[in-house]
């Protein structure tokens, strides 16, 4: 099939999802209220909860959870061939991952911006939390170890995209007081990604490269230097750098889009990779169930739920909203997912079939550089510009991507030690700067206690990443459709995808264990018995709920002081 042709039905499938499927979902299975009072209006600090236009926060949600999983996870799954990976993106998008972002986003608002953790004792229990809480805290020590470390990387191996990623943040701030002065948005976004991109233009000139601190490594000391920044960007108010940063790189993601897309319309490329890979290596993964988590934001992932109820249910203005801000959201990201997938298997990465396969030798050897090479090379084609210049752009955009991630990371484990603070009453862990301390401390102490001087200790764990994160997905689900249940509504459409979700990442749990077992890696193997039995312990919690609703029997008295009809 022509590349063009896979863009035309991914993006009528898409458009049909937003249009159609998401309007059913909001308004009569979440039947989202104009009327609700959002916990942004009832607490409104000034600092987490903040009342926010559907379009800022769209771009926080969308930048926060995108990262760089969404062209990571496509670039190496197009491994298996083109076709099982639009399937997974396109389907995913539309029926997984808007339900699950607009689901959480929807639940939370009902229970005072709470997490999905925390406010999983409301609807099933209260050992259900503690073992919630557990795995949404591995996620994140995951993302935030191992996105400082991919964001250290990209900065030692492209110099050029240190300047317009440190200028974002400039630019962010300054945007982010004018927002707050009721400035013109419109203005405002014209301008701001204007001194973005000149921003890029000067940063392709002048490349920056980091001199050994106390004779750490450059990466090292990058690392030292994000995770600083991030503490602190962490306990900032909203308003001042989070949210515009990330409309800014949500906007700069929109026009990386209009490029990427507009390209494969200019120029046309071949398709060369395989539609399905029969030349796989006999080393490789199966791709059942292994394409369902390596793909994971793009189709759905659990980390979309923690920043929904972690971060953006506390800053939604009105309830329908979630809609535009969870299902638009995850629709941003297959996009993105479908345009890399498009890229790394087209003439504009490898010439010929030949070369595809020579690139593609064995599963895992491609992945954000594959795409940052051709769609450099695909908007070269396309618009004229210098390679050169397109790269940069490209890996200042994954390097953004990153870092919104990790800004966002980093505030969310704030917000899971100041819960605990608060369930089990100890008062340190409920100040903010002490919380966020620990949520630093954790990170680094991972990443260099067992990644040594490099840094690099994340990645040890982050095999567990895919499996873990998919898991959580599906727990989200679960919890979303727990409460579809109790309002007495169609609970089928969370559920079917929590069962698929649920059995995939279990499975690959599984071979995961296998596989630790056999490399004698019993850190792994602990860390995923951990993860397993954990998830399988909150499903029978949930299994013993569902049955006593179907008894008839009584449910709690809190969840029903949340209720939408109450």
């Amino acid at each position: 099939m022509h590349s063009v042709m896979i863009i035309v039905l991914g993006i009528i499938g898409m458009a049909l999802g937003w249009f159609v499927y998401s309007k059913f979902i909001a308004e009569k299975i979440f039947q989202l209220d104009p009327d609700f009072i959002t916990p942004a209006h009832q607490i409104n600090d000034g600092v987490d909860y903040v009342p926010t236009n559907k379009y800022i926060l769209w771009g926080h949600h969308f930048t926060s959870v995108a990262g760089a999983a969404p062209i990571v996870g496509p670039a190496i799954a197009v491994y298996w061939g083109w076709v099982p990976a639009v399937l997974w993106v396109v389907f995913g998008t539309i029926f997984f991952a808007g339900v699950h972002d607009t689901g959480a986003l929807w639940a939370s608002s009902r229970h005072q911006g709470k997490s999905i953790g925390a406010l999983s004792e409301t609807v099933i229990g209260k050992r259900t939390r503690a073992l919630f809480m557990i795995v949404i805290f591995l996620v994140l020590l995951m993302v935030n170890s191992v996105f400082g470390v991919v964001i250290a990387n990209a900065f030692v191996n492209t110099p050029t995209a240190v300047f317009p990623a440190w200028s974002a943040i400039v630019v962010a701030l300054i945007i982010g007081q004018l927002v707050f002065r009721k400035f013109n948005l419109m203005l405002l976004s014209i301008v701001g990604v204007a001194a973005l991109y000149l921003s890029v233009y000067a940063g392709s000139t002048l490349p920056i490269e980091l001199p050994a601190i106390f004779d750490l490594s450059p990466n090292a000391s990058w690392i030292l230097i994000l995770f600083t920044y991030a503490a602190i960007a962490s306990m900032l108010p909203v308003w001042m750098l989070l949210q515009p940063r990330d409309f800014i790189n949500g906007l700069q993601l929109f026009v990386g889009l209009i490029l990427l897309y507009g390209a494969v319309f200019l120029f046309t490329p071949d398709i060369t990779a395989p539609a399905f890979n029969s030349n796989v290596s006999l080393s490789a993964p199966s791709i059942i169930p292994l394409l369902f988590v390596t793909i994971a934001c793009g189709a759905i992932s659990g980390f979309h739920g923690i920043v929904s109820s972690g971060t953006s249910s506390k800053q939604l203005d009105k309830e329908p909203d979630a809609r535009f801000v969870g299902y638009l959201g995850a629709i941003g990201e297959g996009s993105l997912a479908l345009i890399t997938i498009v890229t790394v298997s087209s003439v504009a990465y490898a010439a010929s079939t030949d070369a595809w396969h020579d690139a593609y030798h064995e599963f895992g050897s491609a992945g954000a550089g594959a795409f940052i090479q051709g769609g450099a090379n695909l908007i070269s084609e396309g618009w004229g510009m210098s390679v050169e210049f397109a790269g940069t752009l490209l890996a200042t955009m994954v390097v953004l991507f990153a870092g919104t991630t990790m800004d966002s990371g980093v505030r969310l484990q704030r917000y899971i030690i100041q819960e605990w603070g608060q369930i089990y009453d100890v008062q340190a862990l409920k100040n903010g700067f002490i919380a966020t301390l620990l949520a630093v401390a954790a990170c680094l102490l991972l990443a260099f206690g067992a990644g040594g001087a490099s840094g690099s200790g994340g990645l040890i764990i982050w095999p567990l990443f895919g499996s873990t994160n998919q898991i959580l997905a599906g727990m989200t689900l679960l919890v979303i459709s727990i409460m579809l249940i109790k309002y007495g509504r169609p609970a089928r459409y969370t559920l079917i995808p929590m069962l698929f979700v649920l059995s995939m990442s279990f499975l690959a749990g599984g071979v995961t264990l296998f596989k630790f077992i056999e490399q004698g890696n019993y850190l792994l193997v602990a860390i995923d018995l951990v993860v397993l039995v954990t998830s399988l312990l909150v499903m029978l919690e949930a299994a013993s709920v569902v049955s006593k609703l179907r008894r008839g029997e009584p449910e709690a008295e809190n969840t029903r002081e949340n209720s939408p009809e109450s």
